[in-house]
């Protein structure tokens, strides 16, 4: 007898034997229970939740040989039809293969006969949103009012594809992705009645891995089996997903807390030697920033003091956002980055670059520099600039003192002209000339206040040149 993979040997053959999944679990037995059935049922959500799962254990609830129930039988023939996948009216289509609107309308021209053993014919179309606009159309009317015999059962992992008015004529159910906790438990009930070895620890590295399907972590047991030779431990997992150490990410947090470059490369180092995906790292060194935050809210979380409420601490909130942002960032970049270890190496020495820490001691020594140069360099110019207007004043003011010298000793009385600073001789007779005369020291004051307000004079309008 050949191997059957996990997925399809565990694969729930009850409602009860589902993983989660309760809201919608409970409407659909409801739903059998009180015979309240609707024509068309829209299952939704991620990779591996159990949305067909669900829709053939509904099929089997329509279609056992002891009536519309909730909890089939699994013994009749019918039962055992639907779980071997040879029901004749259980029609399953796959979407992403038949999305010409020819395969549609083969489809519907068979809705019009009744079904050959069962209760209800039962159309189980996967990944319905591959079909194109006009299978959808051609599709609207049937579905909109099919023949009581005929059920309709639509799943997909994309709803929003879907045309509004298919979406109105279903019922629909949203599955979500399962807690890791409920994958864990899962994986290791399987392990359990498979007679396997495991540690938890490694059931919880895989839990994670699947993120939120059931059908990957069983893909990811698989090939843990495989590898660990039927004995999963967690170094075997973590060498298989491509894991670091649950410490390592903490060390590297506080590298960068401490702006320690040196820690914090030869925390790279320790991590590349194990062959990690390097986006795994940034990932794991965003999670860690983010419980790093959830402490700083939330101060009394967890009674147990460990490294991350030592970092809760010691780096500022501010700080804790701007690392996760760089991780981020950095994680969107890699795939640009010429190596994946130089991407992350450069995202992690561009928040050691910016940290406030490392940033205040290099900038502080430089600035007072440069401010002390600034200033040299101002107060040098201003005494250049002083030292060219003293000579140019004093070479106006020994021209502009001769020839007023000049003048006031061949007239004592003169007058200045409204548009020049030199003086003119005024018309006076020679006895007015005579009755005016003034001394040698009255006409050097004169020459040296007229100095002084000359002086004054050319310093505002070098004032306003400069400006």
């Amino acid at each position: 007898m050949s191997y059957q993979v996990l997925a399809r040997k565990w694969r729930p053959q009850r409602f009860s034997e589902v993983v989660g999944q309760q809201h919608v679990l409970s409407a659909l037995e409801n739903g059998l229970r009180e015979g309240r059935l609707h024509h068309a049922y829209l299952f939704s959500g991620t990779r591996g939740v159990g949305k067909t799962s669900i829709a053939r254990l509904f099929a089997k609830g329509l279609n056992c040989e002891t009536g519309i129930t909730a909890t089939p039988c699994g013994e009749c023939a019918n039962c055992k039809a639907i779980e071997e996948g040879r029901f004749i009216d259980l029609i399953e289509i796959d979407a992403a293969s038949r999305t010409k609107v020819e395969d549609t309308r083969e489809l519907l021209d068979n809705v019009q006969y009744k079904p050959t053993v069962g209760r209800f014919k039962v159309y189980l179309i996967d990944e319905v949103h591959m079909l194109s606009r006009h299978s959808f159309n051609a599709l609207l009317k049937t579905l909109e009012e099919p023949p009581e015999y005929v059920k309709f059962l639509l799943a997909t992992t994309d709803p929003q594809k879907l045309p509004i008015t298919i979406l109105s004529r279903c019922m629909q159910f949203h599955l979500r992705a399962l807690d890791q906790v409920q994958i864990a438990n899962h994986l290791e009930f399987i392990l359990q009645q498979e007679n396997i070895p495991y540690e938890s620890a490694a059931m919880e590295k895989l839990a994670k891995a699947a993120q939120g399907s059931i059908r990957d972590s069983l893909s990811l047991t698989d090939q843990a089996i495989v590898v660990s030779n039927a004995n999963i431990s967690l170094p075997i997992v973590q060498q298989m997903l491509g894991l670091i150490d649950d410490h390592q990410p903490i060390e590297l947090v506080t590298a960068l807390a401490q702006a320690d470059g040196e820690k914090a490369m030869s925390v790279i180092q320790s991590v590349a030697e194990k062959g990690v995906d390097w986006s795994q790292l940034l990932s794991d060194v965003a999670q860690t920033l983010h419980q790093i935050a959830m402490l700083q809210l939330l101060k009394n979380s967890g009674q147990e003091q460990t490294q991350l409420h030592f970092l809760a601490k010691q780096i500022a909130p501010e700080d804790v956002q701007f690392f996760y942002q760089l991780m981020l960032n950095g994680k969107k970049e890699l795939e640009f980055a010429p190596e994946q270890r130089a991407g992350v190496e450069m995202t992690i020495l561009r928040a050691l670059a910016f940290h406030p820490k490392r940033v205040e001691e290099i900038n502080r020594q430089p600035v007072r520099e440069v401010v002390q140069t600034t200033a040299s360099a101002v107060t040098q110019t201003s005494q250049q600039n002083i030292e060219q207007l003293k000579a140019r004043l004093n070479q106006n003011h020994t021209s502009q003192a001769v020839n007023s010298v000049q003048n006031i000793a061949t007239s004592p009385v003169a007058k200045m002209s409204e548009n020049s600073t030199a003086y003119q001789q005024p018309n006076v007779s020679a006895a007015e000339s005579s009755s005016v005369l003034v001394s040698p020291a009255l006409a050097a004051m004169q020459a040296r206040k007229q100095l002084q307000q000359t002086q004054a004079q050319l310093t505002q309008n070098e004032k306003k040149n400069l400006s």
